[in-house]
């Protein structure tokens, strides 16, 4: 049996080294194929907004990796969720945004959830996906966002020190909470520094996606997140 091909839908190269960590670790028997549009995320970094023709040419690449036979289509970047809602409906396979299932793990572990960010023009788009997650499941759950300023700035220079100790540095602005989502694929790489300021669980993204990604093209559902 052919292994399952699961397209990597990027918009930033500095989500692609974490993924690619998850899927050697969580499910190496997968096939994974790397599409990367980095003007996506410079496009929507001067955008207010997630505009329609960004949203066409998302849904071009979706399409696209549908075409070379993926069986399963994981994006890596948050600030896009309409657009991968609107491409989940238009193809017959599994779509999953990069943070529903850390999303269902944050809040198995209680109801106040902190969540530290580096790309400012995702966290709107990741408040209103958490809430709806939160309604959608029937439970009462708080958010508090903090912006790491100029970390970002510093993993795409190839900073990875800086912009880790940026992050740990802000993670006790976060404290007395059930626990902490790191909001991005590449802020995952920050986890180690996170976990050594607070004492509550730190949640990443990308390796409850591939688990997610796996149940779902081994015939699961997504019922098995509420």
């Amino acid at each position: 049996m052919a292994a399952p091909r699961i397209v990597l839908l990027h918009a930033t190269p500095v989500a692609m080294a974490p993924i690619a960590a998850a899927f050697s670790a969580e499910w190496p028997e997968a096939e994974t194929v790397n599409l990367l549009d980095d003007s996506l995320s410079q496009d929507r970094s001067r955008e207010p907004g997630l505009t329609p023709a960004m949203t066409d040419r998302f849904i071009t690449l979706g399409c696209y990796s549908h075409g070379i036979g993926a069986d399963g289509i994981l994006v890596t970047c948050s600030a896009f969720g309409p657009a991968i809602e609107r491409l989940a409906s238009m193809v017959p396979i599994p779509v999953i945004k990069p943070n529903e299932a850390m999303f269902a793990d944050a809040l198995a572990g209680g109801r106040h959830i902190g969540m530290l960010a580096t790309f400012k023009p995702s966290i709107g788009t990741m408040e209103a996906e958490f809430r709806e997650f939160a309604d959608r499941t029937g439970r009462s759950a708080t958010l508090t966002t903090v912006l790491v300023e100029g970390a970002m700035d510093r993993l795409r220079a190839g900073d990875a020190d800086a912009h880790n100790r940026l992050i740990g540095e802000h993670a006790s602005e976060l404290g007395g909470l059930d626990a902490v989502m790191l909001a991005h694929f590449s802020t995952s790489i920050a986890a180690k520094s996170v976990r050594a300021r607070i004492g509550i669980p730190v949640l990443t993204a990308p390796g409850s996606a591939v688990r997610l990604m796996r149940s779902l093209v081994s015939g699961g559902s997504r019922q098995s997140l509420v």
